[in-house]
């Protein structure tokens, strides 16, 4: 049995220099490497709850998600992720509902075409779940409480009309929350993930869970550390510099 569970995130899957862009060929073959050689995917609730329970998840379990709703992880994960029959959340950006966008599809975000309730729709059929990432994607620690609150609660709202089903997980925008973005979540999800990097373990934090960003994982050699028992140590090295800079940015 696992004392902890890799949360990987996406965003983009394309050929973009963007840091938040993975290419598609490179997440296929990552995919069936891991599928090859015995892993498989859970949803990430029932990871947390799991966890919670202390009843830890066979050896070999981790969990996919995709941030922001962008339209290439239906063009070019989602075939990859139904061949091999993976589960995954998708956090939606779902837009200003006073701004409906024709033909369904959600607003660009930096520039780039997002999701429509169409795909959305397919992507769930076959078994892909949905998380909330707000409406218009804000900084939620620059705004008012009633304003966190609407983003948060509105978009968690909108996606369960459309699905029929509860809205279970959420994704603070950029990973960024404070004491009140983590309130509402709270009391309106089971879990929310942020910026933080780090494996899920029973040490995580419910409302302000770690993932691995895809961005450390962008070569063969790199995602060949999945396989082994160096990738707990590599998340921890990584995330030396990360602390360095964040405590330097709050001087």
């Amino acid at each position: 049995m696992s004392s902890y569970v890799p949360v990987l995130t996406f965003h983009k899957i394309d050929e973009t220099p963007s840091v938040t862009s993975f290419p598609p060929a490179l997440f296929e073959s990552f995919m069936e490497k891991l599928i090859r050689n015995g892993y498989r995917t859970v949803g990430l609730t029932d990871a947390v709850e799991n966890l919670y329970r202390g009843a830890p998840l066979p050896e070999k379990t981790f969990v996919l998600t995709f941030d922001d709703g962008y339209r290439s992880v239906f063009s070019d994960a989602f075939p990859v992720m139904k061949r091999h029959g993976m589960s995954a959340t998708v956090f939606l950006t779902v837009g200003d509902p006073a701004k409906p966008r024709p033909g369904g599809r959600m607003p660009p975000l930096n520039g780039s075409e997002m999701l429509s309730w169409a795909e959305v729709t397919e992507m769930r059929e076959a078994g892909i779940r949905f998380g909330a990432h707000t409406l218009t994607h804000p900084d939620l620690t620059r705004l008012g409480t009633e304003k966190i609150e609407y983003e948060i609660v509105k978009s968690k709202e909108i996606i369960e009309g459309v699905l029929g089903e509860p809205v279970r997980s959420f994704a603070y925008p950029y990973g960024r929350y404070d004491e009140r973005s983590m309130g509402i979540a709270e009391r309106f999800f089971d879990c929310a993930c942020s910026d933080e990097l780090g494996l899920l373990t029973l040490e995580s934090k419910r409302y302000a869970l770690g993932r691995v960003d895809a961005c450390y994982l962008k070569n063969e050699r790199l995602t060949g550390l999945m396989l082994s028992g160096l990738f707990p140590y590599y998340v921890r090295l990584r995330n030396v510099p990360r602390k360095i800079l964040r405590r330097l940015s709050r001087r």
